[in-house]
């Protein structure tokens, strides 16, 4: 029989531990009403944005503070995505999307400081999000138009023998969005940071000789820095062209 593994084995690592989802108090079993690390982290995301969208920008100073200042681009930068994609009438659900956008940046961001968790790598949250996005535009599609809705999966502009096979293409394109939506998220943060990890567990093992992990460290960082930036923005720009799509079927 082989010999079990040494538990003081200095590459004894393992990546995806720091996804487990564990309660705050004791080590009991999770309820729904349990407080966890999840629900810390989604607590913490909220107070920054506060602080950010609501505190930083309470002075409205015509020479904006820091504070105000990045209040003020996300607020712009947000608006300008929702209306450039959606045109006029999106900016009725501005704030929704502003929503979405800061809270799933927020959270990206605050994945990346030592010790602490995602949220946003774990598919029960980013579902959620994906979810509440695709039954809010279809419930806008069907208030706003009604049947003539169903106009988004008729390809009018293909032949008339081709269209109801790109009928039923659409159709399951449509079904399957919060599922791209969702996996796209939690699998593009899961992925970063069990890299970042195995890393990690290296630069430990090898102690003073870590300088290739290190550097490696140092490189993923930045990239998942830009991964948590870009992934918060292709989540919003897609929910302004699904948006989009409620608003104005017909194209």
């Amino acid at each position: 029989m082989a010999e079990p593994a040494q538990e003081g084995s200095g590459f004894n690592i393992h990546p995806m531990d720091q996804f487990v989802v564990k309660p705050l108090f004791g080590d009991g079993p999770i309820s729904w009403y349990t407080p966890t690390n999840a629900t810390m982290w989604m607590a913490l995301t909220v107070l920054a944005i506060t602080l950010v969208l609501v505190v930083g920008s309470r002075g409205r100073a015509l020479v904006p503070s820091r504070g105000q200042s990045m209040a003020e681009m996300l607020y712009g930068f947000t608006r300008k995505m929702v209306e450039d994609v959606a045109g006029k009438e999106g900016l009725k659900y501005f704030p929704y999307v502003l929503t979405l956008f800061t809270f799933i940046l927020f959270a990206n961001l605050l994945a990346l400081i030592p010790t602490s968790f995602s949220v946003t790598s774990h598919i029960a949250v980013t579902a959620v999000l994906a979810l509440a996005v695709f039954f809010t535009v279809t419930a806008i599609g069907f208030v706003k138009h009604g049947a003539a809705f169903l106009g988004l999966f008729w390809v009018t502009s293909a032949p008339l023998p081709l269209r109801p096979v790109l009928a039923v293409i659409e159709i399951i394109s449509y079904f399957v969005r919060p599922v791209s939506h969702s996996i796209r998220l939690a699998g593009n943060l899961m992925a970063g940071h069990a890299v970042l990890k195995v890393f990690a567990g290296f630069a430990g093992a090898l102690g003073a000789g870590a300088v290739l992990p290190i550097v490696a460290i140092t490189a993923i960082y930045g990239l998942e820095l830009l991964v948590a930036c870009i992934q918060a923005y292709v989540f919003a720009i897609l929910t302004v062209v699904y948006l989009n799509d409620a608003l104005h079927p017909s194209h």
